[in-house]
C-alpha cells in the first residue's frame, strides 16, 4: 500500500506497507521493520490519526463556513 507517513522520531519518510509487514523508507529497499521502527511507526500514524480527525472536525463544522 503506498502512502506517505513522516515517522517523526527516526527523520524518515515512511512510503510503502506490504500485506506482510514489510515497509519501505525514501530511497531505501522493501524490509521487516525492527521492534523501535515498528514503534516509530506505530506512534507517528497515531498523531497522524488525531490530526486528520481535527481536521475533519474543523472543516466539517458549519461555524468555518
Amino acid at each position: 500500500m503506498p502512502l506517505r507517513l513522516y515517522v517523526e522520531p527516526m527523520d524518515a519518510t515512511l512510503v510503502e506497507v506490504s500485506a506482510d509487514g514489510r515497509v519501505r523508507f525514501d530511497d531505501e529497499e522493501l524490509k521487516a521493520p525492527t521492534l523501535q521502527e515498528r514503534r516509530a511507526i506505530i506512534y507517528a500514524a497515531g498523531n497522524a490519526i488525531d490530526d486528520l480527525k481535527e481536521l475533519l472536525d474543523i472543516l466539517h463544522d458549519d461555524r468555518t463556513a
